[in-house]
């Protein structure tokens, strides 16, 4: 019996292939490297009382932490290098940062080198995210809270709504409504409010 010949694979073309990071971002600029950070750290930002410069540092720590079983040790000139600011700046919101419970510092010295770069043991702000309630509910609940916060108080302690805010191209705010005029009973926007001014005489 004769042997059965393979048959002849034919690559089929598809458009728009390769990686869909490459395809955003693009080649150069992927093959440089990445990081992975959980959405779910920028999201609870604001519960995590986190500002931008230790987000910031944060994420720069998860860009060296490239193996689970080995703490990333950046240098703080490496990291105020990459963010503008200087070294005693970046030591203190890594210190605040400890304080907070979501990174420990780890003195490194190697016996002929001496004192080597601090390593970073993220360890407790992975627990705090875990511990994060992640339902979609508690979102809703604090997009209704962030609506709250737009609403001032008089000195009387007692609540009420401000107008919203409407920005004209010449870039001057002025609140949404009208009011009417004491001295004519006029009913007209309000004073400053530009084109919302209407009534007056060209």
């Amino acid at each position: 019996m004769s042997e059965k010949k393979p048959g002849k694979v034919i690559r089929l073309a598809v458009k728009g292939g390769g990686k869909a990071s490459e395809r955003k971002w693009g080649r150069p600029v992927m093959g440089l490297g990445f990081c992975i950070v959980p959405s779910l750290l920028l999201w609870a930002q604001e519960r995590l009382k986190l500002n931008a410069a230790h987000l910031a540092i944060v994420v720069h720590l998860l860009d060296h932490w490239w193996h689970v079983d080995r703490l990333p040790f950046p240098s703080k000139r490496r990291l105020a290098e990459r963010l503008s600011l200087s070294e005693r700046q970046v030591q203190r919101r890594i210190g605040e940062l400890e304080r907070m419970g979501f990174v420990a510092r780890i003195a490194r010295t190697d016996p002929r080198r001496g004192k080597l770069t601090n390593a970073y043991d993220l360890s407790g702000l992975v627990r705090r995210l875990k511990e994060l309630d992640t339902s979609r509910r508690h979102d809703a609940a604090c997009r209704r809270r962030r609506g709250t916060a737009h609403r001032g108080r008089n000195p009387g302690g007692r609540t009420e709504s401000r107008a919203p805010l409407v920005v004209f191209p010449s870039g001057v705010p002025a609140r949404r409504g009208r009011r009417r005029s004491r001295d004519t009973g006029r009913t007209q926007g309000r004073r400053g409010s530009g084109p919302a001014c209407s009534d007056r005489a060209a």
